[in-house]
């Protein structure tokens, strides 16, 4: 018996030895595939306002829906791989270059698709929810920001840090904001706080209520927001009731980022009254430094501070 037995052992290790490695190709193979698909499929991500995205990891070609978008892809280093803008989106100067969609409320769905983007970043506050809904039902992955404060940027900033693998720089430009705020706030704490009447625009007396980023800018700026208690974001004022608030300084937006003494401030001239206009503390702002939820609005908050606390020494 042992002399059948033997002559068959070579051939049992030899077919056990081709099981083995036959089962390592195939364990091997379904690694591959796994890690290959892992690969195509990216991410999971939840957006601001709650949806869940699948998105490529990284993602190569971005359609920015909104200027402050723009603004912050470039800010956090992924400007090479933005494919396209809205008409507003002009900041920083590379942005002007990119192709455009067309703008917030009314994106072209044609010429986004003809972009072939694999990454689209939408704007709560901005952008129409039928848009984003189409863009997710053509199957585009559509990433959703909702910044409502200071702090919801540097969320925002963080967010599209890692959705778009830019982690470190996103945390390192978040770190470099946040101090230029705490050195803003440390600095106002100690100061009086002025009334300020802040005009969105030239037209209308629009101002600004609580719960809004110029209430915010200005109450961290170190001034007192004539209009912080309104329950309206963006009331109507009437200029009776201005001159009823007494505000030491005015602030109003101009659309042209070189216009310092904007038209409008001329406007205000008649009313020497008013605390603000007898002391000749009428300013013209950027609107795009205190309306865009971007990394520039600390800029924005800077200027702020240069406004209402011209006292302090740089």
């Amino acid at each position: 018996m042992k002399q059948d037995v033997l002559p068959a052992l070579p051939f049992i290790i030899v077919h056990k030895e081709r099981i083995m490695m036959r089962r390592f190709f195939f364990f091997l193979l379904l690694l591959c595939l796994l890690l290959l698909s892992n690969t195509a499929a990216g991410m999971t991500v939840t957006d601001e306002i709650g949806r869940t995205v699948a998105v490529p990891s990284p993602p190569q070609r971005i359609v920015s829906l909104a200027p402050n978008i723009t603004e912050t892809l470039f800010a956090i280093g992924c400007g090479d791989r933005i494919a396209g803008v809205t008409t507003w989106c002009n900041y920083p100067v590379e942005a002007r270059l990119k192709p455009r969609v067309g703008d917030l409320l009314n994106p072209s769905l044609e010429t986004i698709v003809s972009l072939e983007p694999d990454l689209i970043i939408a704007t709560a506050d901005g952008n129409r929810k039928e848009t984003v809904e189409m863009l997710a039902r053509m199957n585009y992955a559509v990433y959703v920001v909702n910044p409502s404060c200071i702090e919801g940027i540097f969320s925002m900033i963080r967010h599209l840090g890692g959705v778009t693998a830019q982690e470190k720089q996103a945390e390192a430009l978040v770190t470099g904001l946040r101090a230029r705020v705490e050195r803003i706030t440390s600095q106002a704490r100690l100061l009086p706080r002025p009334p300020v009447f802040f005009q969105v625009g030239s037209g209308a007396l629009i101002s600004a209520g609580r719960h809004t980023f110029l209430d915010e800018l200005i109450t961290t700026a170190g001034g007192t927001n004539i209009f912080g208690d309104s329950p309206v974001r963006y009331p109507k004022a009437g200029i009776e009731e201005i001159v009823m608030r007494m505000p030491e300084v005015i602030i109003i937006t101009a659309m042209d980022s070189g216009d310092t003494t904007c038209a409008a401030s001329r406007d205000w001239l008649r009313w020497d009254t008013i605390p603000a206009v007898r002391t000749g503390r009428i300013h013209c702002i950027d609107a795009d430094l205190v309306t865009r939820p971007s990394p520039r609005i600390i800029e924005g908050l800077e200027r702020l501070f240069d406004i209402i606390h011209p006292e302090v020494k740089k």
